[in-house]
């Protein structure tokens, strides 16, 4: 499949007759991914994904693809629809799946995440690839790539999924992120162990780890990879897969109290049964944030949901939102050493003022992330860029905007108390669209600027 004529030809194109190809988003030598929508009574965006039909493993692949959309996990990209079409006579399939805003390999040019934000990030990929070992599958595919931001949630892509020891997609295309054994197409559990190894030390170093003897024996890591970290990934480099960590001792060195990792192989029953047990230790307190492709993730604590600004304190969503985010409500609180806190609302929001000539220069999205201070009153005293984004134009006018933003401001026992929130902007070539995170309550703002 030639990528640089898909691109330009195929964008416009309708796929089964209700598929629109919107915008190219990307693709391999053997793929090709779109941007879509889904029809309904509120339209939504969806991403389709293309292969030559004629592959080898055509049959397999649309076997694998069917076996997954009966799979649901809060953490999984969901697939929607399979099919066959053609385009310009080449037979092809396809398949639609939830839009992802972001993936993590997009901050990793731009910086390594933190310790505390490798730590947030690593339980609800942990608890997928339990789930999915537990009804005797592996993802084999775990890389950044593949970690995602979608509804304001950290996700994993879900139409690489296959059996144990079936020959994976991930085998065609060597990498470091497959474990040595994925050569002969043995992807077992413990493959996934390794591939979330090699991750853990990309997102933390923006590099993956070096090994002595040109590939053979321990990995390199560098020093400056903080424990618990620095053991999970020795431990789950092991060349031999019977000698690798397992998903619960991982999540077991997470907590603050554990002891050293272990490498004997897991018995099936040892693993961890419900996803509420991997996250419970990650549960206290009000807000946890997570930064992802250079956005800052709300993820989740109690039972509110970030607030996806329309300019008004009800939100129906943002149009670039996959599906709406319900705001906050009065009802929704917490508690925290100061007391009961209820989480502010966006009360008025204030959009960029793009030129169409300067929107014509977009390819795609262009998005940029601006955090900003608010006082008890719901005004905005300080602004500044969290995540640039490739443009200091689009990042300028992001920064101008988010100050003339206003909130409902939180409170604690009934008193409002300054606060300091992210304003994620998307700059496309119709229309720009804003989604809000509130992060956290801010005792002592930063004086006005």
């Amino acid at each position: 499949m030639n990528i640089a004529a898909v691109r330009e030809n195929w964008e416009g194109r309708l796929i089964d007759g209700r598929f629109p190809l919107l915008q190219w988003l990307g693709g391999s030598e053997h793929s090709a991914v779109f941007l879509t929508k889904l029809e309904g009574q509120e339209p939504r965006k969806a991403v389709i994904k293309l292969i030559p039909a004629d592959a080898a493993n055509a049959e397999t692949r649309i076997s694998r693809w069917e076996g997954t959309t009966a799979l649901s996990h809060p953490h999984l990209i969901r697939l929607f629809h399979i099919g066959r079409c053609e385009v310009n006579a080449t037979p092809l399939l396809y398949v639609v799946m939830e839009y992802a805003e972001e993936d993590l390999s997009q901050v990793l040019p731009l910086r390594p995440l933190t310790p505390a934000e490798a730590g947030e990030m690593l339980p609800p990929v942990i608890d997928v690839l339990s789930y999915l070992h537990e009804k005797g599958l592996v993802h084999g595919h775990i890389q950044p790539s593949n970690i995602m931001v979608a509804d304001n949630q950290v996700k994993l892509s879900s139409d690489s999924i296959h059996a144990p020891g079936e020959l994976g997609s991930s085998a065609l295309e060597p990498s470091v992120y497959n474990a040595p054994e994925a050569a002969t197409g043995a992807i077992l559990p413990a493959a996934d162990v390794w591939s979330l190894g090699i991750t853990l030390v990309t997102t933390l170093t923006q590099h993956p780890p070096t090994w002595e003897k040109s590939g053979q024996g321990e990995p390199i890591l560098p020093e400056s990879i903080p424990e618990p970290f620095h053991d999970i990934a020795r431990e789950s480099l092991r060349r031999d897969p019977r000698g690798r960590c397992t998903l619960g001792h991982i999540v077991a060195r997470l907590r603050p109290t554990s002891a050293p990792l272990k490498t004997v192989a897991e018995p099936a029953a040892a693993r961890p049964r419900s996803r509420h047990r991997i996250i419970a230790p990650m549960a206290a307190g009000l807000i946890v944030l997570v930064v992802l492709a250079g956005m800052r993730l709300v993820t989740h604590r109690t039972q509110t949901r970030p607030t996806s600004t329309t300019g008004k304190a009800e939100p129906p969503a943002a149009s670039s939102a996959p599906r709406p985010s319900p705001t906050r409500s009065a009802e929704a609180t917490t508690r925290t050493p100061k007391g009961v806190v209820v989480p502010g609302a966006v009360a008025e929001r204030v959009l960029p003022d793009v030129s169409q000539n300067a929107r014509n220069t977009i390819q795609g999205t262009v998005r940029v992330s601006v955090r900003v201070s608010v006082n008890p009153a719901g005004e905005v005293v300080a602004a500044t860029l969290d995540s640039p984004g490739p443009s200091r134009y689009f990042a300028n006018l992001a920064l101008q905007a988010a100050r003339g933003w206003k909130f409902h401001p939180p409170q604690i026992d009934g008193q409002s108390v300054a606060s300091e929130w992210i304003l994620r902007f998307q700059f496309g070539r119709t229309e720009t669209q804003v989604v809000a995170s509130f992060g956290r309550v801010a005792i002592n703002p930063p004086p006005a600027t």
